[in-house]
């Protein structure tokens, strides 16, 4: 290890030392300076450690070595490995991209698509994804985290259905939150389920899909 890196640990360690005698709720931070900092380096060794090894290789102490802040910290501010992803699908809802507006409904779907299929796909973010969804399998903390994640992303591209109605593309009755969902299910489940293939061509048929039955009044209140 080089010296500026042994250095810059070792601050960040003597920095997190001077807070470690505030108590918190596991996950929960104060906003700026040195605790944002501090946060931010767990939640990257966080990621790093479920891209490469899932939630059972999730271990706190490796996490802190890696992130080069005292263990103390980790334990008292996330509890557990659960709190960690439990933060981590906090930040990542924070951290998301905005939604498209192309001016059509069909290629806002269409990006929407791409992007959770680029996503899925990446070597690092694919092997985060799969390690929170086995987690929140387990875990009804975990789940709760990725409830919140999922729908967060859900509300941020709503108003793409909303614009289509408007234009007359589909229904105005037609509920937004059911026809993104229809446009990401078969691609989560090629992705968890049956481990197939997924390529961008899966997500074309499943915006198709979602649109001819948005099309046909399937996604309309009863």
């Amino acid at each position: 290890m080089s010296r500026t890196v042994a250095d810059s640990k070792a601050l960040m360690e003597q920095e997190t030392r001077l807070s470690e005698s505030q108590p918190a709720v596991p996950g929960t931070v104060r906003p700026g300076g040195r605790t944002a900092k501090v946060r931010r380096a767990v939640l990257e060794a966080t990621e790093d450690a479920l891209a490469a090894s899932g939630f059972h290789g999730l271990n706190m102490d490796h996490v802190a070595a890696s992130a080069g802040v005292g263990k103390t910290t980790v334990y008292r501010r996330w509890g557990s490995p659960v709190g960690l992803v439990a933060d981590l699908l906090r930040d990542m809802a924070e951290q998301s991209l905005p939604a498209s507006d192309t001016g059509s409904l069909a290629g806002d779907l269409h990006a929407n698509a791409t992007l959770v299929v680029r996503t899925l796909t990446d070597p690092r973010m694919g092997g985060v994804f799969r390690a929170v969804i086995a987690a929140a399998a387990c875990d009804e903390e975990c789940a709760e985290a990725l409830n919140g994640f999922y729908r967060a992303r859900l509300e941020e591209w709503a108003p793409v259905v909303k614009r289509g109605a408007a234009r007359g593309e589909i229904p105005p009755e037609t509920d937004g939150l059911e026809l993104l969902r229809a446009v990401s299910a078969p691609l989560y489940y090629r992705f968890m389920i049956t481990r197939e293939p997924l390529g961008p061509e899966d997500g074309e048929r499943a915006v198709r899909a979602a649109l001819t039955a948005a099309e046909a009044g399937a996604f309309t209140s009863m």
